[in-house]
């Protein structure tokens, strides 16, 4: 099929959260209504029972960071996923 290459992942994830740090480009989760759908994100802080992730993989991105659980795929809630920024 066009567009299909060799079949290979074009990212490299890191699903060893002892081992996480920023920049590192992870495979997350979304609760709710996007449950199941596979996401890629750039860690953009990382704490000890959580990290922050940026959608895509570039860590300079203007995307907002969400907060996720620390696990081998972090966990972000859809409210948060969904979160829309708010300039005070």
């Amino acid at each position: 099929m066009m567009g299909m290459g060799d079949g290979s992942c074009p990212f490299e994830f890191n699903f060893e959260p002892a081992t996480f740090k920023v920049g590192d480009i992870v495979s997350y989760r979304v609760g709710g209504s996007l449950e199941g759908m596979p996401f890629v994100g750039v860690l953009t802080a990382v704490g000890d029972d959580y990290v922050e992730i940026k959608n895509g993989e570039d860590v300079n991105s203007t995307e907002r960071a969400m907060r996720g659980t620390r696990e081998d795929r972090p966990f972000v809630t859809e409210e948060e996923a969904l979160r829309e920024e708010t300039v005070g």
